[in-house]
């Protein structure tokens, strides 16, 4: 039952496959040359147009009711189309190219903060902060502004025991004194002022390292506090991180000094260009990605931290690679019983043949070819598949027939 249900529909398979063919005028001349050429020789077989495996020795109908059709010799695999066909099926041709495939990866990131300059400000004496400068995180700050006034009996000590060495002009010691109050994180300026006022303050200043915005603050006035506590974090926003994801396929792509562009919804229309600057050790094992580290300038301070940007990295290498237009490859094919990719080569005009290839990389609209083709081979690009499934057919009833295949 199961075997009389597969010829129906094959049957019907076959019938509609004929009907589109006559709809585009004409159909397909299987192996026939040009009508002079065909009138000038004899076929050497006819078959049923709906079943290649009937064949007879002479002009007659199916076991369908339609007329047999002729075929002439020819290689194994092509097909031969009228230009009216040709027309009827809109064919297209491409060229197979030797050049360069810039490999565009797009992908998504989110802006952070440049570590490389963050500073991170602690006490180096136990004390107590007297005066805040500043209120909140994101507050901006300047280089060389008071951030917080800390008393500490440590610090006080240390002041005066480098106005008694100045007094006693003991250069050794007033060195020793003055390295000591550095040790202890004074500002350059605080102990020129020191030197300069020759009075101990019982509040020391401490001062901003870098322009920039506060990204922590763990203290209040009036706090004590110990070398251990993180006081303030400052970041600069004059150059930002973009920490992007790519996937596990795209990552064997990427090599640092790559270029990006990127853009981010708070500025429509406006690119930002940067590079790639490092690529972490690490995949991800939940989202099976690699991150990607991309610097970018930032001097107005328009990108903030934990922005959504959307990103286009320039990968692969400028190294020539053989390629066809993307829509000439019949993915996944089965070619001589393995599963590969397809084009149809034209071989000369009328003229076509389907041929397995190896396929790589795609980028822009085109993919290379590993193998398969050679530079300046012309392939189909559209109406492929009809012809790709024609010279199948064919190949396959030659193959079928030949009696070496017994």
């Amino acid at each position: 039952m199961n075997k009389v249900f597969s010829v129906v529909l094959l049957g019907l398979l076959l019938l509609v496959v004929s009907s589109a063919s006559y709809w585009l005028g004409g159909g397909f001349e299987k192996n026939s040359m040009p009508k002079i050429s065909q009138e000038e020789k004899q076929p050497s077989y006819w078959v049923a147009p709906m079943d290649p495996n009937y064949r007879r020795d002479q002009p007659g109908k199916s076991p369908m009711g339609m007329a047999l059709v002729p075929v002439y010799e020819s290689s194994e695999g092509e097909v031969r189309i009228s230009p009216s066909v040709e027309h009827n099926l809109g064919v297209r041709t491409g060229e197979v190219t030797l050049g360069p495939m810039v490999q565009h990866i797009d992908t998504v990131g989110y802006v952070q903060l440049d570590e490389e300059k963050l500073s991170h400000i602690h006490t180096r004496v136990d004390g107590w902060i007297e005066t805040l400068a500043v209120s909140s995180v994101g507050d901006s700050v300047k280089q060389g502004e008071m951030i917080f006034e800390l008393y500490s009996p440590a610090l006080v000590n240390a002041q005066e025991e480098y106005l008694l060495a100045l007094r006693s002009k003991n250069t050794l010691m007033a060195d020793a004194s003055r390295q000591r109050l550095e040790a202890l994180g004074l500002d350059e300026s605080v102990v020129a002022t020191l030197r300069s006022t020759n009075k101990v303050s019982q509040r020391v200043a401490f001062l901003a390292p870098s322009d920039g915005i506060l990204t922590s603050l763990n203290v209040r006035e009036g706090m004590f506090v110990n070398p251990s506590l993180e006081v303030v974090a400052i970041g600069q926003l004059d150059s930002i991180w973009v920490i992007a994801e790519v996937f596990e396929r795209q990552a064997g792509w990427l090599a640092p000094g790559q270029k990006v562009t990127m853009s981010v919804a708070s500025y429509p229309g406006e690119v930002w260009h940067g590079a790639v600057e490092y690529i972490y050790p690490e995949l991800d094992a939940m989202t099976r990605t690699s991150q990607v580290r991309i610097r970018f300038d930032n001097a107005d301070e328009r990108l903030k931290p934990n922005m959504y940007a959307q990103l286009r990295i320039e990968a692969g290498n400028a190294e020539p690679h053989l390629s066809v237009p993307a829509e000439a490859v019949i993915r996944g094919a089965s070619v001589g019983g393995e599963s590969r990719d397809r084009v149809v080569v034209r071989i000369n005009e009328g003229t076509y043949r389907s041929v397995g290839v190896k396929t790589g990389m795609e980028s822009a609209g085109r993919i290379e070819v590993i193998e398969g083709l050679n530079e300046r081979d012309v392939v189909v690009i559209s109406g492929q598949f009809l012809i790709d499934s024609e010279s199948n057919i064919e190949a396959e009833a030659k193959r079928m027939s030949d009696p070496a295949n017994d």
